[in-house]
């Protein structure tokens, strides 16, 4: 009966073989992440971690959150190469922690899939255990689900859910923000995980493969736009180290809304912020994509990161120290606004974004000419 049953689940495109095949080929990725807070190894129905070393917090708070990496995966697909989409998830879902001050302390993953083709799930979980490894989180955790059928056999997604700790008295956010306050920018890598809907629709107008040489990067198009996800979060960790208690007041992940309405949302009500378009560059990938588009980087300024992947709102006393702790870490930073709490100059500014009941900002002048 056992044989029979397994026969008519593989007849159905599920093939658990191939299954176990996959985890046996991603252990070894996954258990690098385990420290001795992660007990039970790999291929249990739950990870469990050893909390009591949050004993030691006076009050800690978990922070969570969980975000998938988008249509970013078509281009996986397309040009078969899948060992940068796990940085891409990580760096979307434990980036996100991080905004509040938090410390990661673990994660778990989920692929859906066609059918299991182990070598390319390994390579996926591969790639998360990595960038796991490059934010301090343990991978504790995941499942990989064969969906024939529904998705067909090269199609796949991921996605992923991290928890971290924070004291209560550390948290991050819009109220401790100050007026003078000074608004510094972080490089981004690239597009990171948003606005490949955007990025797909503009390649496939102009015609152009994922395969096909993208001359101004001395690669192909494909390899040019899966650049993985830059990460912060141990940078930035760090910095809070580094930098006067406090003198950090709120930090912003630049994805799916821009620049502006994702500063808005860590900004107090009744502040504003005028981003100064003229203090970089934006990167030669978002130059090319709009001339080929034949539009401007302004009009993709709601969807596209534009060279910004994180912003750090910080007391002015301490904005040369931050840009130099930053750079230590391999990462350019730069001014790109101060926060105001008085009157606010005349003109259009966005706020309310995602629901947030925050402050309001908007781009001004025009972007630099050269790299940044």
């Amino acid at each position: 009966m056992a044989s029979s049953s397994t026969n008519s689940y593989s007849e159905a495109g599920v093939d658990t073989a191939a299954g176990d095949r996959a985890v046996e080929l991603m252990k070894s990725s996954v258990r690098a992440t385990h420290g001795p807070e992660v007990l039970g190894g790999v291929g249990g129905f739950a990870g469990l971690f050893d909390a009591s070393a949050l004993l030691g917090y006076t009050k800690p708070l978990l922070a969570t959150s969980t975000d998938g990496v988008g249509t970013k995966v078509a281009i996986a697909q397309a040009i078969d190469k899948h060992d940068t989409i796990g940085q891409d998830l990580v760096g979307m879902v434990v980036d996100d922690i991080v905004v509040v001050g938090a410390k990661p302390l673990f994660m778990t993953d989920y692929i859906a899939c066609g059918k299991v083709v182990p070598e390319r799930i390994a390579d996926i979980v591969r790639g998360i255990a990595d960038a796991c490894t490059a934010t301090g989180t343990a991978l504790v955790g995941g499942e990989t689900a064969e969906h024939p059928g529904l998705l067909g056999v090269d199609d796949y997604d991921v996605a992923g859910a991290a928890t971290g700790i924070v004291e209560a008295d550390a948290v991050l956010g819009a109220e401790h923000v100050r007026d003078g306050d000074v608004v510094l920018a972080l490089a981004s890598s690239g597009l990171h995980s948003n606005g490949y809907s955007l990025v797909r629709h503009i390649i496939t107008g102009a015609g152009i493969g994922y395969g096909d040489n993208a001359a101004e990067f001395g690669s192909t198009w494909g390899e040019t736009l899966l650049e993985p996800t830059r990460l912060y979060t141990l940078p930035l960790l760090r910095l809070l180290e580094k930098l006067a208690d406090g003198a950090v007041h709120s930090l912003s992940h630049v994805t799916g809304g821009g620049i502006a309405a994702n500063l808005a949302r860590v900004l107090p009500v009744g502040s504003w912020a005028e981003v100064d378009r003229s203090t970089w560059s934006p990167s030669p990938v978002f130059r090319v994509l709009s001339d080929i588009a034949g539009s401007t980087l302004e009009s993709s300024e709601g969807t596209w990161n534009l060279g910004i992947g994180f912003l750090a709102v910080i007391d002015q006393s301490t904005k040369d120290a931050a840009i130099a702790a930053l750079a230590e870490e391999g990462i350019d930073a730069w001014q790109v606004a101060t926060v105001g709490t008085g009157a606010r100059p005349a003109g259009e500014f966005e706020e309310g974004a995602k629901g947030v009941d925050g402050g309001a900002v908007r781009l001004i002048g025009a972007y630099a000419d050269g790299a940044k």
